[in-house]
């Protein structure tokens, strides 16, 4: 996203060693329970499959005012890395360095060693080790403290009697109806517990200090916290319930982005990919700063006399190969070139603020520049791009528009390549994120441009709750256009910290992810961000400095799980009784071919399907977490339109009518 044969025969040899590097590091990782993420923050610990949320972060409060800094996503710029049992953290809160080590223990345990020091004078500021507990330690709870001189406070008490602030203490205890938390300190802290009602929300939250009065330059501190957590596991039955009567938008498939950037790496996540995933829509770059660096010099010559830039022909050959694949094709431009852009190009923000605005003044020779190179790629490899765009012009990367000034663009730009004979379409918003959709609005609204889209796009990136998602959705339905995920991924940032990649939550929380949009938003394809060695869904390679044989992770299994969904069946409605088993479902009913995709986020559990049309007799089965690589779990039985099957936990399951 940022600017940041003997084929088949080597295949199979790198699946091998990929086997066997799995079950290594699950012999390794035996215990691995904390789902933490890369800036430290605890999201809870998983028990036979489920996860018990927890919520850490650690907390700077600034006494004299009202100023609170809590580590989260994007808020600083940290390392992470796995070494066997230990989940390592590095970063810092302005002048505040910390290191954070979660260590899996045994089932339902952890240890968390928190290591500060400061780089400069911090003074009125407590920092704290926070820790929002959930509703489920609400209403029912009782809790106590231990290692504190107050014999009232040993004893268990409701929650909801006081908030209780600066108890001496050197452990923790709470229970409910349904769930145990228990945790210890290495060294006695001061501890605040207080109800926790921001935003409606009914949970409770654990302050432990570990520095109350500001640090001096070079100062340290350290404890060490035993987290245990048990309760009652779900394994319950789901049921889930699909209606075929009602078909949707279609579903392509699983597409790609392949925007060059590493000329090492790249060709053999690519060569890879494009041989074992069914690619069903491909974005690739319009280098345009280097197709055209001169406003007074002819592009199409330049290309015409053999001085086509190196970037722009491997661009134009990746374009190509993809075309000869008959994979349809979105062609995107980051960086402009200086005579496009109003003022000096900014290749990083500037106070805060990404890219440059057009160069109005050339806004015709703009126009003309992306129609040659359209047309010299149609001219010279036979491809004609299906959609445009500026790639997160609502942002900023790099061009940057206004909503008004993009539906300004669609309509110059769109009727320029009408009028030179070009199919290409304009592609509607390529947002940056799901939640500045009120950047397509201007142009949703303007019934002058629609004759020029030919779809709507977003990235993945932000903006997951699903009224957000719901805006999408709703703009593809009024419009009737495919829904384009123009990039798909969970955090933008990730290769900063490319380690993350290999956690099974995180692979676990990007297919949820995928799953929730084929349900609220049925887009036409999810473009997986990138099918190169960047964001590489493959493993080794030399890739991240990883030097082991390149073989697929569980991300990769989980993408070609999600790319052998037959093309072209509709979203249909489905429901689950668990609020942790996401489903979307689709199929056509005129071949009679379905399909499901289910995220089970708890325990090892039995699946009740119902709904299925009477003439299905029986589906296919496969399944993706940290163990099982896209397992073939054969066929499962469907008698009178109700399927029952079983769902490993933590895992990704998809299931296929035969």
């Amino acid at each position: 996203m940022k600017s940041n044969h003997h084929r088949n025969r080597k295949n199979i040899g790198v699946i091998l060693i990929s086997c066997f590097i799995s079950l290594v590091a699950f012999v390794n990782q035996a215990h691995a329970q904390a789902e933490v993420e890369a800036w430290g923050n605890i999201e809870g610990i998983r028990s036979h499959g489920q996860l018990f949320e927890l919520g850490s972060n650690l907390t700077v409060v600034q006494k004299n005012k009202p100023h609170i800094v809590v580590t989260g996503r994007e808020k600083q710029k940290p390392h992470f890395k796995r070494d066997g049992d230990n989940q390592i953290v590095a970063s810092n809160i302005d002048s505040l360095f910390f290191t954070e080590t979660v260590t899996d223990l045994s089932t339902g345990k952890i240890k968390v060693d928190l290591s500060l020091s400061a780089h400069s004078d911090i003074a009125d500021s407590g920092v704290y080790f926070s820790i929002n507990l959930p509703s489920d330690f609400y209403n029912d709870t009782q809790f106590h403290f231990t290692g504190n001189s107050d014999g009232a406070l040993k004893n268990f008490a409701s929650v909801l009697n006081n908030n209780y602030v600066d108890v001496k203490a050197d452990g923790i205890e709470f229970s409910s109806k349904n769930r145990q938390l228990k945790i210890g300190f290495e060294y006695a802290a001061a501890v605040t517990l207080k109800k926790d009602t921001v935003e409606g929300k009914a949970g409770l939250q654990l302050l432990i200090a570990l520095n109350k009065d500001g640090f001096k330059n070079g100062e340290t501190t350290q404890n060490i916290f035993t987290i245990k957590t048990s309760g009652e596991v779900d394994k319950e039955p789901v049921k889930l319930s699909i209606n075929t009567s009602t078909q949707g938008r279609s579903f392509d498939g699983l597409g790609g982005n392949f925007r060059l950037q590493n000329p090492k790496g790249d060709p053999q996540v690519i060569d890879y990919c494009l041989d074992n995933l069914r690619v069903a829509w491909a974005r690739v770059e319009l280098p345009w700063r280097f197709w055209q660096p001169n406003l007074n010099v002819n592009p199409t010559l330049t290309a015409d006399s053999g001085k086509l830039h190196p970037a722009v022909k491997n661009a134009m050959v990746m374009a190509h190969r993809l075309d000869s694949m008959g994979i349809p094709i979105i062609l995107s431009a980051w960086f402009p070139p200086t005579w496009a852009a109003a003022g000096k190009v900014n290749f990083r923000p500037v106070n805060g603020v990404w890219g440059n605005p057009l160069n109005y003044n050339n806004i015709d020779a703009i126009y003309k520049s992306i129609a040659d190179y359209i047309l010299y790629i149609k001219k010279k490899y036979g491809v004609e791009p299906k959609l445009f765009s500026f790639n997160e012009s609502d942002l900023g990367i790099n061009v940057r528009l206004t909503g008004q000034q993009h539906d300004d663009f669609i309509k110059g730009c769109g009727a320029y390549f009408a009028a030179r004979g070009l199919k290409t379409k304009m592609l509607l918003g390529d947002n940056s994120d799901a939640t500045t959709y009120k950047f397509i609005y201007p142009a949703l609204n303007d019934s002058a441009a629609r004759p020029y889209i030919g779809a709507i796009s977003f990235h993945s990136w932000r903006g997951w709750d699903t009224p957000t998602l719901e805006k999408w959705a709703d703009a593809a339905q009024r419009m009737k256009l495919p829904l384009i995920v123009g990039e798909g991924s969970t955090d933008a940032a990730a290769f900063s910290y490319p380690d993350i990649f290999q956690e099974p939550a995180y692979a676990l929380n990007e297919i949820n992810l995928y799953t929730r949009l084929l349900a609220i938003c049925q887009p036409v394809s999810i473009l997986q961000w990138q099918l190169t060695s960047d964001y590489s869904p493959l493993i080794g390679g030399g890739i991240f400095g990883n030097n082991d044989p390149l073989h697929p992770g569980q991300r990769f299994w989980n993408l070609k799980q999600l790319s052998i969904t037959p093309k072209g069946l509709f979203s249909m409605p489905i429901t689950s009784d668990k609020s942790n088993v996401t489903c979307a479902a689709m199929g056509d009913n005129a071949r009679g071919v379905y399909a499901v995709h289910l995220v089970n986020n708890g325990s090892s559990r039995k699946a009740i399907l119902t709904g299925l049309p009477s003439k299905i007799k029986s589906l296919k089965i496969y399944s993706t977490s940290k163990d099982l690589n896209f397992k073939d779990g054969g066929s499962v039985d469907v008698v009178g339109g109700t399927a029952e099957f079983k769902m490993p936990a933590a895992c990704y399951v998809t299931l296929i009518s035969e």
